[in-house]
This record gives structure tokens, sequence and C-alpha cells, in this order.
């Protein structure tokens, strides 16, 4: 009887390991992500998430596309073409909402503008700036309305200087290496990489706009509705990879993978990790603020892109963003 016994437990055994031999793999769900331009630091957590195996462990496969500006990122999603959008200068989204597109904002990235304002050699200030040509992102842009406030209280105003638009920094960069331009609003490491290079750098841009949220994370409404379970698990990895960032003993690591997918030199890298880092530029909590948002609305009502302030819900995706303070 006791052999009987440890041979029917035997047996149950192979069962069990044949039955899952056979029973079929999960399929990795794809997720097509649009961004601007080329990589750079905006977008460290998801690079991390990648090279970290983030995303796989949470059976995804995140296919990642760069689009040379904001605003045709967002036309893109709009028309899905894209599931969804990371490290997205906010104001093209909300403009699109309030339009009627169907998009929403999930969660903040860059919650502080992380730009600085790099000129020729020859411009000391941003009052110099006077008469000159400054590269921005686009007319409409958020890199723009962070160069106008910089310079409003400087006494210059519309009509002072002149702007050329160049979606993505490494466009607004070569602009300025080239002599195109006179000053350029740059993200890091390009900045940093600029100003080695003997340019001047004339300015923060989170000094002069704290309150205007750069970027963050959009979906297409329709994508989101049929892809829950995607989304909260692109989510999920998203703040993963924000918390591996923030780790200091990580930070030689971090350093790497920046360096791997942007080409750039490891001590501009490592410069733009103790930047961002120092300053909390990446927002962790996955909330959206309330008075970051009602700031971007204001200003945008201000110019006349947005018909009103208020109602701050509808330009976020029900169930799955929330507010803070």
């Amino acid at each position: 009887m006791r052999m009987l016994i440890v041979l029917g437990r035997a047996a149950l055994g192979v069962t069990i390991a044949a039955s899952l031999w056979l029973s079929p793999a999960r399929a990795v769900d794809s997720v097509t992500i649009g961004t601007v331009g080329s990589p750079s630091a905006n977008l460290w957590p998801l690079f991390i998430g990648l090279e970290k195996g983030f995303y796989s462990a949470e059976n995804l496969k995140a296919d990642v596309v760069y689009i040379q500006s904001s605003a045709a990122v967002i036309q893109q999603l709009s028309a899905g073409s894209l599931d969804m959008t990371m490290s997205t200068g906010i104001v093209d989204p909300l403009r699109a909402i309030d339009q009627g597109a169907a998009l929403a904002l999930t969660r903040f990235e860059v919650q502080v503008p992380p730009y600085a304002l790099l000129a020729k050699a020859s411009i000391k200030s941003l009052a110099d700036l006077k008469g000159k040509v400054i590269s921005v992102g686009g007319p409409k842009d958020i890199t723009r309305l962070y160069v106008d406030r910089m310079l409003a209280p400087q006494g210059l105003k519309t009509g002072d200087y002149d702007y050329v638009y160049a979606g993505a920094t490494t466009a607004r960069a070569q602009a300025l290496l080239g002599g195109a331009v006179d000053a350029a609003i740059l993200l890091p490491p390009s900045n940093f990489q600029i100003q080695d290079q003997g340019y001047n750098n004339l300015g923060l841009a989170m000094r002069y706009a704290p309150e205007l949220a750069f970027s963050g994370t959009v979906v297409n409404k329709a994508w989101a509705a049929a892809n829950a379970d995607v989304l909260k698990r692109v989510l999920a990895a998203q703040s993963k990879s924000t918390g591996y960032f923030y780790d200091p003993a990580n930070r030689a690591e971090v350093v790497s993978i920046l360096v791997k997918v942007s080409g750039q030199k490891p001590q501009d890298v490592e410069k733009s990790y103790d930047f961002f880092n120092s300053n909390n530029f990446f927002d962790r909590t996955g909330k959206i603020s309330r008075s970051k948002m009602n700031a971007l609305i204001e200003a945008l009502v201000g110019l006349g892109d947005v018909k009103a302030p208020g109602n701050i819900e509808r330009f976020l995706l029900p169930g799955v963003a929330q507010l803070s303070d």
C-alpha cells in the first residue's frame, strides 16, 4: 500500500508538471509611448525601467517613438497612432483636451521646469537678450512660457526679442552652437555640455516659474478604456523606476544608463543626475498637484489658449489620476 501511495504522488507530480509545461505563456502586452526629440534627462525613469526590466516584469513591451515636437506628439496621440506619451510638455495636451481631444492626463512627471537658458559668450545677462534671437520649442510650447517668464522681470516684452522654433533640446543646442541663434532654452545634459564650451548660463526656469510643472503622462482615452490593466502596469513600472532613480546607492548605475542611451559625456550626465536629484524634479507621488494644475490652466487662459479656469477634473483620467493639495 505504501508503495502505491508513493507511486500515486509521483504520477500526480508528472501530471502537474506536464500541465504547467503545456499551458501557454501569457502574451506580452505592447504599449506605444511617444515622446519628444531624443533621449534626455527628463526621460530618465523610462530608460531605467527599460534597462532594469521593470516593464518586462510587468509583462510589458514598451515601444518608444521619438517625435520632433510636443505638439506633434499630441497630434499623433489624438489620432491613435500612439497609446500614451511620456515627458510631454503639459500645456499641449491641456490645449487639445480643452478643444475636445479625447486625451487625459494620468500623472505629473517633471513637476518643476528643469530648463536653463544658454547664450553666446558675449551675452552676460537676461537683459542683454533685447534685440536677440532665442530658440524655443514652438510658438505655443511650454518652453516659450518659461522664457517669457524669465524675461518679463528684466523689462523685456514680446517684440523686444525674436523667437525661432525647434521642437527638441538637441536641435536648439545645435542652433546655438552653429550661431543661428543667440540663446536657447535647454534641458540637461545638453545645457551642461554647451556651458562647458564657453556659453553662458543666464538662469534657470525654475526660479521664474516654479509653479509651472513641465511634463506628464498622457493617454489616448479610447486606448486607456480598452487597456485599463495595461495602463495600471505601465504606471507601476514608472513609479518603480522613479524610486530607483532617487536611491543614492544607484547613482553610478543610473548615470551609466543615460550615458548609454544618450551618448552624452559621463561628466555631463553626472551633473544632470545631481541637478535632478537635488531639486526633486521627478514626482514620486504619482499624483497631480491641484495648485500646479490651476497655475498651468490660468497661464493658458491668459494666453487665450484655454477658454476658462476651473474644473481641473476635465483634464484628468477618471479612476486613475489622483489630485493632491
